[in-house]
């Protein structure tokens, strides 16, 4: 009676469906870097980073191409190191970020490769204009808990997008031939998550 009793309450339990939970996770701004560079005189590359971003990530273990991504950057936080230069990235010219205060990435599809994601693509908004960008997501780390009893986890990720899709044509040309700035924009990525 006692083994009829285990084989029904196994059988019972294997017929429960096993359901999968998304997770919330914060972008911690504090240790994650939005990276750009772009051509100067067509010789060299300058870089800049934004300071102010914000977002959230759900993401289940079980299912991770339903990762959804949303991210928010203030474009008045771009810092190239030279004050006069970000100046006029903020200025009309360039981000206006007087008009457009906020780029947002807002993700529509992830692909994944052995339950890690590899591939998010998603619409970005800049300066008024949206565009979907895919971005290549080079590292997904497994879950740690930090000192204080977080849970958290990092990723990066690139993509390369084309400025003038998004309406940021500024340029001068140069007597020997060629502009000012590129119009290739290279993005990196590095985003440390806190799970909650």
């Amino acid at each position: 009676m006692f083994l009829l009793k285990r084989i029904c309450l196994i059988t019972l339990l294997l017929a429960i469906p096993h359901f999968s939970f998304a997770e919330n996770w914060k972008i911690d701004p504090v240790h994650t870097t939005v990276e750009f560079k772009i051509k100067h005189l067509m010789i060299s590359w300058v870089k800049g980073t934004f300071s102010d971003v914000q977002g959230a990530v759900t993401f289940d273990e079980a299912e991770p191409e339903k990762a959804a991504v949303n991210v928010q950057i203030s474009t008045a936080s771009v810092d190239t190191g030279n004050k006069k230069r970000d100046d006029h990235l903020r200025s009309p010219d360039f981000f206006d970020a007087a008009s457009y205060p906020v780029m947002s990435f807002v993700s529509k599809k992830v692909t994944v490769a052995n339950g890690i994601p590899t591939q998010i693509n998603g619409e970005l908004t800049l300066h008024g204009e949206t565009r979907t960008v895919t971005l290549d997501v080079e590292e997904f780390s497994p879950t740690i808990t930090d000192p204080w009893g977080n849970t958290r986890r990092g990723a990066s990720a690139s993509t390369t997008i084309n400025r003038k899709d998004f309406g940021l044509t500024w340029n001068k040309a140069l007597e020997a031939g060629g502009v000012v700035v590129g119009e290739e924009v290279r993005i990196s990525l590095e985003v440390e998550l806190i799970k909650g």
